[in-house]
């Protein structure tokens, strides 16, 4: 094989076409490791080893020659760079590779011999990697791929479902990275037995011969009871194909503050599903929003009287067909429930155990005991949970796919415990095969799509803020509106405390069309509350409102604020342009109104109706300046139109986006299928004033009335607040006629409360845990 200059991977189609390859003495060391792994040592002490290396389309490595394990994997990067000399090498006739995360040293027994493997290196990379060694728009590590097929999903529902079918037909290899992942989570529901429960499906691949790895971020346990520890350890016993890393060493890294905060599912590198969407307990839930979950006898009447134009059943199977879910009856099995197994949901709940939450009322606790209710479901409504998913396939789905392999990799390299054979070097598939699509999921569009980043040298080694640049250039670019939903709104710089502009950039935007006289909106809908645990009937604890106080400087409050710098060119016409706004919805739980609000995960912006931005990154410093958390979304451009009516004129909209925004938007209204044509255009007065401000205020309105929902303009001090929760609504005085007004509720869309707790200084005191956190944990 030698002779030959051949190898095991020589001739893998995957793989890319036949690069160089040959036996070399490479010099350890040359990782650029942050924090307390690495000492530069390897500058002064190192050793020779010889080692086999296949160079290939977008990637080399080396193996033992003995045993054939790949020992190193460098992956071509805008950093990319080979040299010969001992000035570079420090070395005679060394060359010299480097990407942005390492630079590797090998030894030749003449200078004509180091000058062929430079040159032969350097060509190879240049005639087939080019896409990965040059910059590219808004410094992505990627170029946009063309004619991708690609579909949304709003809500856990769809995406859930969507990921089981596609984890069915994996064959080679998946690729998981969650912030959060529950190994006990259900992906079709209700379940009726244990067939579509994540761990199964994952043990059942396994079974078959796929290879799945994991990535999970590894919280400080303090602050977050997440239990990542017991996610890995469920996960690695259900087989040996199954492999788990957790990343950061949070002492050995340095790395306290940062979180890894992508969610991603891969299908042999063919197929990539990414958003806000956690694998996780909470996660699920469609456009009804149920409070509640008792079983079948309530879910038979679940709230139809009181969620107008939103009939349950109907809307189930609507939900299962337009989400291609297959019904598990068709598979013609048995039930694996067993005797022992306390999860049988014989009483049909959409919500087993930890799943059913309500977390700002009490956070996760207990989760080694999946099955235990932690919340008493018969007198506390649950959160809804409302979210965006996206997937893709082809040449888009390998960019994820690399980035997914280089933190793999780069965990491997920074933790000592990784470096064993058992958590092996992951190598990404050419591009030269990616239009050989082994399946697709239904529902797919085709658009122009560009993955997006956020990552630094302690989280993947390199950097990156893609995403954050893509914002900027869409928001700054847009025509006629944009529409933002997002878990949070921390922006407006002042370069002290909060240094992304996204913010800015909308002031700037909005300032452009009021001194050109044209019409331009955006639309912002986030939370009510942040998720945190708190008691709100006392101003909610110091972690809800420090988040709240962050949320209105960007909003409405201070010198910085959207709404402040607009007034001081428009005076009050602010309102023209951009409206705030959250969701919130109501039900009946052991014969009492209850209400409560949807909490928003979603991280995405629409712009014109023709270009989406879906990911995981939250509008905020942490997710958005690369140096924090890390991060993944897609930019998604349609490539093919539909007719409809942008500021009264006719308009070619994209599919992808266009029929995204309407479908937020007839939820959000409680529009039915024949109002639709009132949305259409989202620049009209009609659709921003007379129907999307309206309803928001009407609803906000009788929730007021009707349940003194808090937050509230009503609540505008903490001693108001007390009067205000103190004073029984209509019902607890007069539920018929609460019941009344409820019927005047259309859809879930409320007005974000900007005047709620405004006389309060909302930031932790010094002396609590809250104020000794650093402040950049909180933007």
């Amino acid at each position: 094989m030698a002779f030959l200059d051949v190898s095991e991977l020589s001739f893998i189609q995957d793989l890319g076409p036949k690069g160089l390859e040959g036996m070399i003495v490479k010099r350890s060391g040359g990782h650029r490791i942050p924090g307390l792994n690495c000492c530069g040592r390897h500058q002064v002490c190192y050793q020779w080893s010889k080692r086999w290396i296949v160079i290939k389309d977008s990637f080399l490595l080396y193996m033992r020659p003995c045993n054939g394990v790949i020992s190193f994997v460098l992956l071509f990067d805008k950093g990319f760079n080979v040299q010969v000399g001992s000035k570079d090498t420090g070395t005679k006739y060394g060359v010299m590779i480097e990407n942005l995360s390492r630079t590797l040293i090998i030894k030749c027994s003449s200078y004509r011999q180091a000058c062929w493997w430079k040159q032969e290196i350097t060509n190879l990379a240049e005639r087939h990697g080019q896409d990965f060694l040059t910059e590219h728009r808004f410094d992505s590590y990627v170029p946009a791929r063309h004619d991708i097929q690609a579909r949304w999903f709003v809500n856990g529902s769809g995406y859930f479902c969507a990921v089981a079918d596609a984890l069915e037909q994996a064959k080679e290899e998946i690729f998981i990275a969650d912030w959060w992942l529950s190994p006990e989570v259900y992906l079709k529901r209700p379940a009726k037995d244990n067939y579509w429960r994540l761990d199964n499906v994952l043990k059942r691949k396994a079974e078959q011969g796929v290879q799945i790895f994991v990535l999970l971020y590894k919280e400080v346990e303090l602050a977050l009871g997440i239990n990542s520890d017991y996610s890995k350890r469920t996960l690695t016993s259900l087989h040996p194909n199954i492999t788990v890393m957790r990343h950061p060493d949070h002492v050995s890294s340095t790395v306290l503050l940062w979180a890894h905060h992508e969610k991603l599912v891969l299908i042999d590198q063919a197929v990539a599903f990414l958003g806000g969407l956690d694998l996780a307990y909470g996660r699920w839930d469609n456009q009804e929003y149920r409070l509640t979950d008792l079983g079948n006898a309530e879910q038979a009447n679940h709230t139809s009287h009181l969620v107008r134009n939103h009939n349950e059943e109907e809307q189930l199977e609507k939900c299962r067909a337009s989400e291609g879910c297959r019904v598990d009856g068709e598979r013609g099995r048995q039930s694996d429930c067993s005797s022992e197994s306390t999860e049988c949901n014989a009483a049909g709940k959409f919500w087993l155990g930890k799943d059913y939450c309500n977390f700002i009322l009490k956070d996760w606790v207990q989760l080694d005991k999946p099955f235990e209710d932690f919340i008493d479901r018969s007198s506390t409504p649950r959160i809804p949970w409302r979210d965006i998913g996206v997937v893709i396939h082809g040449g888009a789905a390998r960019d994820v796919a690399r980035h997914f392999i280089q933190r793999w990799n780069f965990t491997k390299i920074v933790k000592p415990k990784y470096k064993a054979p058992g958590f092996p070097y992951l190598l990404p598939k050419s591009h030269t095969t990616a239009d050989s699509l082994p399946f697709v999921i239904p529902g797919c569009v085709p658009a122009n799509v560009q993955v997006l980043r956020s990552v630094e040298c302690w989280s993947a080694g390199s950097s990156e803020s893609s995403i954050y640049n893509a914002y900027l250039h869409v928001i700054r670019d847009s025509q006629h509106f944009i529409y933002i939903e997002n878990q949070f709104f921390i922006t407006c710089a002042d370069d002290r405390t909060v240094y992304n502009q996204i913010g800015d950039v909308i002031v700037e935007r909005i300032l452009k069309a009021h001194r050109a006289k044209k019409n331009y909106r955006v639309y912002i809908v986030i939370p009510l509350l942040p998720g945190f645990q708190g008691d709100l009937s006392t101003g909610g604890g110091n972690s809800i409102q420090t988040i709240l106080h962050f949320t209105f400087r960007s909003m409405c409050r201070g010198e910085y604020s959207i709404v402040e710098r607009l007034k001081k060119y428009m005076g009050d016409e602010w309102v023209n342009y951009i409206s705030f706004g959250g969701l919130r919805t109501q039900a009946e739980l052991d014969s009492t109104l209850v209400s409560e609000l949807i909490y928003i995960h979603s991280k995405m912006l629409i712009a014109d109706d023709r270009q989406v931005i879906i990911g995981s990154a939250n509008i905020n410093d942490r997710s958005m300046l690369g140096k924090r958390d890390s991060e993944m979304a897609v930019l998604i451009e349609d490539s093919e139109m539909e007719a409809s009516v942008m500021d009264g004129s006719e308009y070619q909209a994209g599919r992808f986006a266009h029929q995204l925004r309407l479908q937020c938007f007839k939820v959000h209204l409680g529009l039915p299928d024949d109002q639709i044509a009132a949305i259409q255009d989202p620049v009209s007065d009609w659709c921003f004033q007379e129907i999307w401000n309206a309803t928001a205020t009407t609803n906000a309105t009788i929730y007021d009335q009707v349940f003194k929902c808090l937050p509230s303009n009503s609540a505008p001090s903490l001693v108001e607040l007390r009067e205000f929760v103190s004073t029984p609504g209509l019902v607890t005085e007069n539920p018929e006629e609460a019941r009344e007004k409820l019927k005047s509720i259309r859809g879930f869309l409320v007005q974000y409360p900007l005047y709620y707790l405004c006389e309060e200084y909302l930031l932790p005191p010094l002396n609590s845990k809250e104020g000794m956190v650093p402040i950049e944990v909180w933007t």
